[in-house]
């Protein structure tokens, strides 16, 4: 291949989103890639976790049937069986969606190893140097491991269990799983492994789960993970870790006493942090942050006119997200502005964000915490989905919508949603908020009876109305 006018480091979402966008252009492009083509989200991340949710919210209903009238049932788990089915899912999707587009992406080249910058317009993989006109970093993020005494010393599991190819992954469903953290990863496989069988205990730091939500997150998600047996443990600072044989001990502080917990397997789920070591971008001049994120500026320039970098590896900056639809959008930019120098910019004021626990989390826009912080005059106010037509006929009245709307304006700074149906419901306020949607806009928009969708229309009717009071689409 002749010089590449695109070298991307990377083969996840945010690559392929620019390749494809420069094969578009008829440019020239490279991508290399030390692990397996697709990155974190189809082989480790999103997909795999995704499969094995539902499975595991198959085995709880059977086990738990929300119906009076239909009896429970003993199901049991083939872990294996389990795991290699989502192996199939992932091998399949990743051949449809990243190997035969490769195929078709003219002037594609792939490359297989790890990549270093030589030098100004040129990178180096395995022994053979690459001249490029601009350099995409789209290397994505990992785990993020505090330094915890004794940690080194004990086996122990990260998000990356769920990958195919991870030499420590998980073939066999432990007794007791304890993990660390208290984010969407943490609470997704907290969830995941207690329904399959797991003893689950969820060591946090912070006071709540998922405490960069609305408090009624939080709260919520308590409850039903206590109901479903899962022990929480929150206010946590984890001092040391040790173990022996199948046991394994965290000893941590807990509102000023010291508490040992034990369980047989350790899962470390306290974060992410961007994959920009070993590339060599410091000696050419790359900024990087205390956190290892590559600076950019708003059109996804870094310090070095002819790098550009988009995805995880650019971490929270101006409100980016670490999420794959985030990184995709930002490929297609980086491309465009690189070679065709568009001057575009990423748009984070409407990021719609889930978490895929049972029932899921979705929101969009501000908190209340942050629109305060912002210094909106604002009124908030908190619906039961018990309200919602579709929820109780369904037996699914566990949750909540929430909107942050500003005084005066009326203008929707944010909506918040727990409840079953949440990620796809979300979109709706999505789209209202990017086009300066006001709570009466929720309120005229006809919609379909009876749906979660409606959870919207009833949560912006109780601003004015007493909603236990409204029949069937009543205003």
């Amino acid at each position: 291949m002749a010089d590449a006018d695109l070298f991307i480091v990377g083969s996840g979402a945010t690559a392929f989103a620019a390749a494809i966008r420069a094969g578009d252009l008829g440019a020239k492009v490279a991508i290399a890639e030390r692990r397996t083509i697709g990155g974190t989200c189809v082989n480790r991340g999103c997909l795999p976790s995704k499969n094995l949710l539902e499975a595991a919210r198959a085995v709880w209903e059977a086990r738990h049937p929300r119906f009076p009238g239909i009896a429970a049932a003993d199901v049991e788990v083939d872990l294996p069986a389990l795991l290699a089915q989502k192996d199939e899912v992932v091998r399949s999707y990743r051949h449809r969606k990243y190997e035969k587009v490769a195929e078709e992406i003219v002037n594609l080249d792939l490359i297989d190893g790890d990549v270093t910058i030589a030098g100004p317009h040129e990178l180096l993989a395995e022994g053979r140097r690459y001249p490029a006109r601009y350099l995409l970093i789209a290397t994505g993020s990992r785990p993020d491991v505090p330094p915890i005494p004794g940690l080194d010393a004990v086996p122990y599991l990260t998000s990356d269990l769920l990958d195919a190819d991870e030499p420590g992954r998980l073939t066999r469903l432990p007794s007791s799983l304890l993990i660390l953290g208290g984010g969407y990863v943490a609470v997704e496989l907290a969830q995941l492994f207690s329904r399959l069988g797991s003893r689950v205990t969820v060591l946090q730091r912070s006071r709540r789960l998922l405490s960069d939500h609305e408090p009624e997150v939080g709260l919520i998600l308590r409850q039903v993970f206590e109901n479903e047996g899962i022990e929480l443990v929150t206010g946590a600072q984890v001092r040391s870790v040790d173990g022996d044989g199948d046991v394994v001990r965290v000893a941590a502080e807990v509102r000023d006493e010291t508490r040992t917990v034990e369980a047989q397997r350790l899962l470390v789920a306290t974060g992410r942090r961007p994959n920009s070591d070993g590339l060599g971008l410091e000696a050419i001049g790359v900024e990087l942050d205390d956190g290892g994120a590559v600076v950019v500026d708003p059109e996804l320039r870094t310090s070095q006119p002819w790098v550009w970098a988009a995805g995880d590896v650019i971490g929270s900056q101006a409100g980016s997200q670490m999420a794959t639809p985030v990184g995709a959008r930002q490929g297609t930019i980086a491309a465009e502005n690189a070679l065709l120098g568009a001057g575009r910019t990423f748009d984070a004021r409407v990021l719609p964000r889930a978490v895929f626990t049972d029932p899921p989390v979705a929101s969009v826009g501000l908190t209340d915490a942050d629109a305060n912080a912002a210094g909106h005059r604002c009124t908030c106010v908190a619906t039961p989905l018990e309200f919602v037509p579709r929820a109780a006929a369904t037996h699914r009245t566990v949750g909540v919508v929430k909107f942050v709307v500003e005084d005066g304006s009326d203008r929707v700074l944010g909506v918040t949603m727990v409840g079953d149906g949440a990620p796809e419901v979300i979109h709706e306020a999505a789209m209202a908020l990017r086009f300066g949607a006001r709570l009466q806009d929720f309120v005229d928009l006809v919609h379909v009876y009876p749906t979660m969708s409606e959870a919207l229309k009833i949560g912006a009717l109780a601003f004015t109305r007493d909603v236990s009071r409204l029949s069937c689409c009543a205003e």
